[in-house]
């Protein structure tokens, strides 16, 4: 289970919080994840217990109405890792962004480096705007009546997981996740993974270790050649590709976010 606590930031009216696992204590290195497009912060659920051994863990929450753009989202969650680790006296900061979230973790190691101790994207929406019929369904989103929206998020689910590889709650977990933003926010979102865009002269710079984890089953997204292609452009990068998992892996039941850590010495 994952508890509200503290740490709103009012910047650009964007009440983004950090949200702590019960299971997570405060003298370990501080590990900060960044959930997909429907910015919830609840689905790290499976994995939050080994990793809370070795990490004081915070999931980012977006509201479910918030319409900000890169650069007010990136500053906003940037606000919130400063007034973190100031809090903590901590400097240690590992970062672990999913999906659109992949996208928030790309942009914070281009605006503030220096804040990350080791960066992990998992399935990142980085190459979103490279599937242009992705992008078609984007106007036609932003108009869906709320009960139509609700049957779309149910024909979506299996080109989003591998639902063979996860429980009945994880499952019912991410279909509520699904259904929790209105098909507006849904609209604006997809808007700004079509206009994202990697710089690779900014982040060929990037000091540190990124590890990208890729889905070889991915039904959304290329996110074994998007990895190749971070991999290359990150001077530090590494890629762990995860052969039969889909898109949201870290809810399977095989998957072991903190095994993969430890492979790769991330941990």
């Amino acid at each position: 289970m994952i508890a509200n606590r503290t740490l709103k930031n009012s910047l650009y009216n964007s009440q983004c919080q950090l949200l702590t696992p019960k299971e997570s204590l405060s003298d370990r290195p501080l590990f900060l994840y960044l959930p997909g497009m429907d910015g919830t912060g609840r689905l790290l659920t499976t994995q939050t217990q080994k990793l809370a051994s070795c990490f004081s863990l915070r999931c980012l929450s977006i509201p479910a109405n918030d319409m900000s753009n890169w650069e007010k989202l990136t500053n906003s969650v940037i606000k919130l890792i400063e007034n973190e680790l100031a809090a903590r006296g901590e400097e240690r900061l590992y970062i672990c962004g999913e999906s659109f979230g992949g996208c928030i973790g790309i942009k914070i190691a281009e605006a503030k480096p220096d804040l990350i101790e080791k960066l992990i994207l998992v399935n990142p929406a980085s190459a979103f705007n490279d599937q242009p019929i992705l992008s078609w369904g984007i106007p036609i989103t932003r108009y869906l009546p709320d009960w139509l929206h609700r049957t779309s998020a149910v024909a979506l689910l299996p080109f989003l997981a591998e639902l063979s590889r996860m429980e009945k709650r994880e499952r019912k977990a991410l279909l509520q996740a699904m259904k929790s933003l209105p098909p507006e926010v849904v609209s604006w979102r997809l808007s700004l993974l079509q206009e994202f865009m990697v710089s690779g002269s900014s982040l060929a710079c990037f000091p540190r270790e990124v590890l990208a984890i890729a889905s070889r089953a991915d039904r959304l997204l290329p996110s074994v050649t998007e990895a190749e292609k971070l991999v290359n452009i990150f001077p530090k990068g590494m890629m762990e590709v995860l052969p039969e998992s889909g898109h949201a892996c870290l809810l399977e039941r095989n998957t072991d976010l903190y095994q993969i850590l430890c492979k790769n010495q991330f941990i």
